[in-house]
C-alpha cells in the first residue's frame, strides 16, 4: 500500500487537482490538519474513510498512523495545506517512512501565494518591474531560520515577497521593509484565500499594519509585497514583441 502526500490547495474544495481528488476518493485513510484544511476538502473522501485530524498529534504519532494503515493494507492520503513542496513537513515524514520501508508518492497542489495572486488578479512577475518571487516566512513560534536567510537580505534584492506565517508581525515587517521598498510600496494581505470568508486588504508599507490591525487578521494570511502589485507603466514582454525573430513556418 502507499502513502500519498496530497496538496490540499489553499482551502477551496474545487482548487484541488484532478489527480488529488482521485486519490482522496480511493484512500481508506485520510490524515489532515483540521486547523488548516477546511472540512469541504474532505468531501472528496469516501463516506467510510477513516479521517484523522493531525492538528494535535506529534510527528511520531502521525507517522504511526501511516505505518499502521500500511500494515493493514490500506492506502493513506496525507493532505498538506497548499503544496507539499513548501512548509509541509514532507521531508521529515518521508525520512521516517523510508526507514520503515513504506512507499509514498507526492501530488502537487495550488500554493496559497498563487491563489492569493489570482484573487488579486495580478501577475507576480512583470517585465522590468519584477522578475523574481521570494517565498519565505518569519520566525515566531517555529523552527529558527537558517543563517543568511534574513528578511532584510531578501528585501535588498527588490524582488516580490510572498510572506507566510507573517501577518501577526506585520508592524515589525513593515518597518524592516521600508528601507528597501519605500513607504509607498504596494502591499496586499489575503486572509483565508479561496474560502467563503476570504478577506483582501490592500495598502502600502506605510499603512498596511494599521489596516490589518483594524480588520483583526491574525492568522491564515499571505502577505505580498512589491511594485508588481500596482504595475502599470511597463513594456510588453519581449516574448510577444514583433521585433523578436520568429522561426520559419515548418509547413
Amino acid at each position: 500500500m502507499t502513502v500519498h502526500f496530497v496538496g490540499a490547495g489553499p482551502g477551496a474544495a474545487d482548487l484541488l487537482t484532478v489527480r488529488a481528488t482521485r486519490i482522496l476518493a480511493a484512500c481508506q485513510v485520510c490524515l489532515y490538519a483540521g486547523s488548516l484544511v477546511p472540512a469541504e476538502v474532505l468531501s472528496h473522501c469516501p463516506d467510510d474513510a477513516r479521517l484523522v485530524d493531525t492538528a494535535n498529534l506529534t510527528l511520531d504519532q502521525i507517522v504511526a498512523q501511516m505505518t499502521d494503515a500500511h500494515a493493514r493494507g490500506e492506502d493513506v492520503a496525507r493532505l498538506c495545506s497548499g503544496d507539499p513542496s513548501v512548509w509541509s513537513a514532507l521531508t521529515e515524514q518521508v525520512r521516517r517512512l523510508r526507514e520503515a520501508g513504506v512507499p509514498y508518492d507526492v501530488t502537487p497542489g495550488v500554493p496559497s501565494f498563487a491563489a492569493a495572486a489570482a484573487t488579486l488578479g495580478v501577475e507576480l512577475t512583470v517585465p522590468t518591474v519584477g522578475q523574481s518571487v521570494v517565498l519565505t516566512r518569519t520566525q515566531a513560534r517555529s523552527s529558527p531560520m537558517p543563517d543568511g536567510e534574513r528578511l532584510e537580505s531578501f528585501a535588498a534584492t527588490g524582488a516580490t515577497l510572498a510572506l507566510h506565517l507573517a501577518v501577526q508581525r506585520i508592524d515589525e515587517l513593515a518597518t524592516q521593509l521600508l528601507t528597501h521598498y519605500g513607504p509607498a510600496c504596494p502591499v496586499a494581505v489575503v486572509a483565508r484565500v479561496s474560502q467563503p470568508d476570504e478577506l483582501v486588504l490592500r495598502g502600502t508599507l506605510a499603512d498596511i499594519a494599521a489596516t490589518v490591525r483594524e480588520a483583526g487578521v491574525t492568522r491564515t494570511a499571505v502577505v505580498l509585497v512589491g511594485p508588481v502589485l500596482a504595475a502599470a507603466d511597463f513594456p510588453d514582454s519581449y516574448l510577444y514583441s514583433p521585433s523578436r525573430p520568429r522561426s520559419s513556418d515548418p509547413s
